[in-house]
């Protein structure tokens, strides 16, 4: 692209080996830029697929198509796919299909957890995920988990108490008081520590929605 026009000999012109690069160059561009169309698209459906979930709605896959994907039809299946697994990783949502015969969506929170409080401020997003990802490590643990273990795992993840995360907001309150209250975590202090130290355990509602070796299987497969 640098040559200008009369640049090169006569005598010398590009030879077959040389364009052989430029081909595979343009194969390589042309696969990256879709793959970084795809990745905007999952986001997009992700998004979407949340704001279905806030309103309570069902959606369809000609409503998916229509709506998100409308040039990418043929990559539904791999964006949904994507689109899945970042719902319940970041949020603990599951896609759920409906109706086969229609093709029809929803999300739920994943292993069965309800978590209704997630639905009482539309702006804020859904937290079940930061759930799911405690109520995993206590899991492997056996029965509880140290506070001082449960904090330094979520840090790997950019998960600190006392600072204000994007997603799940101040996370010691979610995880020494709401989710106490709501029934999902205990939070107590280990029995005859000195110094004193606390630790985290299932608490009852947890225990009637889903179960620890549920728990394991989802790790197993997400890990």
């Amino acid at each position: 692209m640098a040559d200008t026009p009369g640049s090169q000999s006569e005598d010398h012109g590009p030879s077959g080996q040389d364009e052989v690069p430029s081909t595979s160059h343009d194969h390589e561009d042309a696969s990256s830029s879709l793959q970084d169309a795809l990745q905007v698209k999952k986001n997009e459906l992700a998004q979407f697929l949340l704001n279905r979930y806030f309103a309570r709605e069902p959606t369809t896959k000609a409503e998916l198509l229509n709506s998100v994907l409308r040039d990418y039809q043929d990559h539904f299946v791999v964006v949904l796919g994507q689109a899945s697994e970042y719902l319940q990783l970041v949020f603990g949502l599951e896609v759920k299909e409906v109706d086969p015969s229609e093709y029809t969506y929803i999300l739920v929170p994943t292993l069965g957890l309800t978590l209704n409080e997630m639905l009482r401020d539309e702006q804020r997003l859904p937290k079940a995920g930061l759930l799911v990802i405690v109520l995993c490590l206590i899991a492997v643990e056996v029965n509880s988990a140290p506070e001082e273990a449960i904090w330094g795992a979520l840090s790997r993840i950019g998960v600190y108490p006392g600072s204000e995360h994007y997603i799940y907001g101040e996370p010691r309150e979610l995880l020494t008081q709401v989710w106490v209250q709501e029934g999902y975590l205990e939070y107590r202090q280990v029995p005859d520590s000195n110094p004193a130290c606390s630790e985290f355990l299932w608490g009852p509602r947890a225990y009637v929605e889903t179960s620890k070796s549920e728990v394991l299987e989802y790790l197993d497969r997400v890990s």
